[in-house]
């Protein structure tokens, strides 16, 4: 019998069946952007030492972007071949994903502490810190590496529960952690007088949280999918499909990293603290728009994924326009509020009428084509869904190696304004991925349709 919490992925409206598994899956991901911005915004209000304290947790940000990226390339790349496989009817195949996943989720945890703990320092130097804000940025990711385990689990497994149709059950754990985080956030930082260091602990404990409540259901009896002891030998036939099918995901993610170090150090060399301070913002608000867009993608994806496995190609064609609609709506929303009442996002983040200012006329550049982004989320991750790894993987290459890497670099030598040409680079970048991705996508669904009909 069909659980009452599960949504039943091949029959019934498409409609209705995405407000379903999208609402919680949005407000999971909105929710999860509050880990982080809510220890900036606290931070960020910390008397005297607030801007430099928030610009040395900002240069954590790559770090905090590999360790969310480990987790997306077992969440994106088990979770959709758990779902086909599940619209298959072929359960065992999808709990072995699951099993091989959650073995690889523990040992990729336990790796990164150990890699962070011990090269943190080092590696926060080059990612932008300055002697004014390299001793912020260490008490930060000391505390928050040793959680990464935790994160690991919250991130990626809960996508295991989204992929069975369980999408309440998935909200559910991200709102679990970011609640407490809420909570604890100004007891420790403020109460307890722990700054930075407070932050990075709430940040951790709610994850735990999170976790454990992820482990748990998908341990227990209510679940489809079960992890179970027979399964965790990881095995290359079960698992590297997954790998493959994860890596687009895991370089959009874990390149954010690579192309903060890019930006960080660039504008410390432009414009000094107060440009690497605007864009420790300019990554949150980003954050924040991209976020949701996941959340609306991730709650398509068990929709595509199921019908794609059960050969019904209207369904998926009607899945994914739906999305894109949504997607593309809501990029614009927040495209209209960085042009237009910028000061809406910038001052949640800082009180600093210098940074600001700063910041007012930098996020006019870096998000002047965010407009259009709603196209690459909708396209790309549709690809993913429908288990093509090679070309959602170029995309993800495509607009931040080949493109927007480069660009960081390169055009600051055409304009005198060096610190806006380095601003630039992310628009200019956005429109040539956006427009190569849509037009591939345009050929290959088409194609990937005709196939689907024809069997």
């Amino acid at each position: 019998m069909k659980n009452k919490k599960q949504t039943d992925l091949g029959s019934g409206s498409v409609g209705k069946l995405l407000f379903q598994l999208a609402l919680p899956a949005i407000t999971a991901q909105i929710v999860n952007v509050l880990y982080n911005m809510v220890d900036r915004m606290y931070i960020g209000h910390i008397p005297e030492i607030g801007a430099a304290a928030l610009t040395g947790v900002g240069v954590c940000f790559p770090i905090i972007m590999i360790i969310s990226a480990f987790a997306a390339l077992v969440a994106m790349g088990g979770a959709p071949r758990a779902s086909i496989m599940l619209g298959k009817g072929d359960k065992e195949a999808a709990e072995k994903i699951l099993g091989n996943c959650t073995t690889a989720t523990f040992v990729s945890g336990i790796v990164l502490t150990i890699v962070f703990l011990i090269f943190g320092r080092d590696l926060l130097l080059v990612f932008g810190a300055s002697e004014n804000t390299i001793q912020y940025a260490v008490d930060y990711i000391q505390i928050y590496a040793c959680g990464t385990l935790f994160v690991q689990i919250a991130l990626g497994l809960n996508n295991f529960i989204t992929s069975q149709g369980f999408a309440t059950i998935s909200m559910l754990s991200v709102v679990i952690g970011a609640v407490a985080n809420i909570i604890l956030d100004p007891i420790f930082i403020f109460v307890f007088n722990m700054g930075v260091k407070g932050a990075a602990l709430a940040t951790i404990l709610s994850q735990a949280l999170s976790a454990f409540w992820v482990l748990k259901f998908l341990m227990g009896k209510k679940t489809i999918l079960r992890i179970k002891k027979q399964y965790l030998k990881i095995e290359p036939k079960i698992y590297l499909p997954c790998l493959a099918l994860g890596m687009s995901p895991f370089v959009m993610q874990s390149t954010e990293s690579i192309i903060s170090v890019c930006f960080n150090s660039s504008l410390l060399k432009y414009g000094g603290d107060i440009a690497v301070g605007s864009m420790t913002i300019l990554s949150s608000i980003m954050q924040f728009s991209m976020l949701p867009l996941q959340g609306l993608t991730q709650g398509a994806q068990p929709i595509i994924s199921f019908n794609y496995g059960a050969r019904k190609a209207d369904r998926v064609k009607k899945a994914f326009f739906l999305q894109l609609i949504a997607c593309v709506v809501f990029s614009g929303l927040i495209w209209a509020i960085a042009m237009f009442v910028p000061n809406l996002f910038i001052g949640i983040f800082t009180p600093d009428p210098e940074l600001t200012a700063y910041t007012k006329w930098a996020i006019r550049i870096y998000m002047a084509v965010s407009i259009i982004f709603g196209l690459q989320i909708g396209c790309q991750q549709t690809f993913v869904a429908i288990g093509n790894a090679k070309v959602s993987l170029f995309l993800a290459v495509l607009r931040k190696i080949i493109l927007l890497i480069p660009f960081i670099f390169l055009l600051p030598n055409f304009f005198e304004d060096k610190a806006m040409a380095v601003f630039l680079a992310e628009p200019v970048a956005d429109v040539i991925a956006v427009t190569t991705t849509v037009c591939m996508f345009m050929f290959q669904f088409r194609k990937t349709m005709k196939e689907l009909n024809a069997k």
